[in-house]
């Protein structure tokens, strides 16, 4: 029943918002007039109005409109009458925390699961995984738990970044990192390249973009793949 489309990013560089992904949105998306945005990620700067109306204004280019979901005093009623679901990116934290205070992330899973569409960029492809754990944000609030869907058996690493051999930059890497998570968690992590995107219909998952992805599971050496299948 599930329908998710789970992008690492929103805007490529040097494009504009949803650009490179459009047309594939347009054909997601092609069952329902409007969607529901959730634009509970942004922290600051930006206001909950601003961050829906530049989602609307990328939708009016595929003939969607967009609805935001703090708009509805009851969220509950929000993700009830919704035909379909976009989830922006921003700080995964928040967005978590968010969702957790409204009482909306158990209620969200269950209209997705039971089939409502479900885009997510970013943060938002982030929370379709087991736990938030591989987000790269900062942990600028406190979520109750980093639990989040369950939408797919894996977690997402959004914006996964190679290793550059010629950077003189003596951090960890972000595949150093994804190993770290594994020395205390079992989950399996899909290191998503910008201009990557999952398309997932019931348990069918299709790794689309010219992109591969970088597969990190427990106890083995991380590798490229065209394809997930955990």
């Amino acid at each position: 029943m599930k329908k998710l489309l789970l992008a690492s990013t929103s805007t490529l560089f040097g494009e504009r918002y949803l650009e490179y992904i459009l047309q594939d949105v347009a054909l997601f998306f092609k069952d329902v007039d409007t969607v529901t945005f959730i634009p509970f990620a942004r922290p600051g700067g930006i206001s909950h109005d601003d961050y829906t109306e530049i989602a609307a204004k990328a939708f009016a280019k595929i003939d969607k409109k967009v609805i935001g979901l703090h708009t509805y005093k009851n969220h509950k009623e929000g993700i009830d009458q919704a035909q379909a679901f976009f989830c922006g990116g921003g700080n995964t934290f928040v967005l978590v925390q968010q969702l957790y205070s409204q009482n909306a992330m158990q209620h969200l899973k269950e209209r997705i699961t039971n089939g409502t569409p479900y885009m997510g960029t970013s943060a938002g492809s982030n929370i379709a995984g087991i736990t938030m754990k591989t987000t790269n944000d900062m942990p600028i609030v406190y979520p109750p738990s980093f639990d989040t869907m369950h939408l797919v058996n894996f977690n997402i690493n959004a914006h996964y970044l190679d290793p550059d051999p010629n950077s003189k930059h003596n951090g960890e890497t972000r595949e150093t990192r994804l190993k770290e998570f594994h020395a205390y968690n079992n989950t399996p992590v899909v290191g998503l390249r910008e201009g990557s995107f999952l398309l997932v219909t019931a348990n069918t998952i299709e790794l689309k973009g010219k992109h591969t992805a970088r597969i990190f599971e427990v106890n083995k050496t991380p590798y490229e793949s065209k394809t997930i299948d955990f």
